[in-house]
């Protein structure tokens, strides 16, 4: 069987989770791929150096994907679901950037099987790239 991971009674408000992901264009070039994004703001540095942003720039929803992969993998784990997220961006994340995401659980309601986890990525110079609320249905098995 499948490892699954915490079900609502073994959480806890204030519990955290801190990972870093060094964000490659390995990784870039596989998400355009599979999404079929061809965004040059995302890939040319030609084209971005003569933007606001003047390097090519991370695009958000693959800061959203490695923020649920995470509540997937680790908190809570394996078999939760998130079902609503509210997301802001305040600066760019860039190509070979170091961040690191900070997750922490706010509520916890038993009676909904519904947990809130508030999520700040910083980028090496402390800066937020993102920062965002999740709720999220922990696992549970049927009896």
């Amino acid at each position: 069987m499948s490892r699954i991971g915490k079900s609502i009674q073994d959480l806890i408000i204030g519990e955290k989770l801190s990972i870093t992901e060094k964000i490659e264009d390995k990784d870039i070039l596989l998400y355009l791929g599979l999404t079929n994004d061809n965004n040059p703001l995302y890939i040319q540095h030609d084209f971005a150096s003569k933007t606001e942003y003047e390097k090519p720039i991370v695009p958000t929803i693959m800061l959203t994907g490695i923020v649920t992969s995470a509540i997937s993998k680790y908190l809570p784990g394996p078999g939760s679901h998130v079902y609503r997220q509210e997301i802001t961006f305040p600066v760019p994340a860039y190509h070979y950037s170091l961040i690191t995401f900070t997750f922490v659980i706010t509520d916890i309601n038993v009676h909904k099987n519904e947990v809130s986890i508030e999520v700040e990525d910083r980028n090496e110079e402390k800066e937020t790239v993102l920062q965002g609320k999740f709720l999220v249905a922990p696992p549970t098995l049927q009896p």
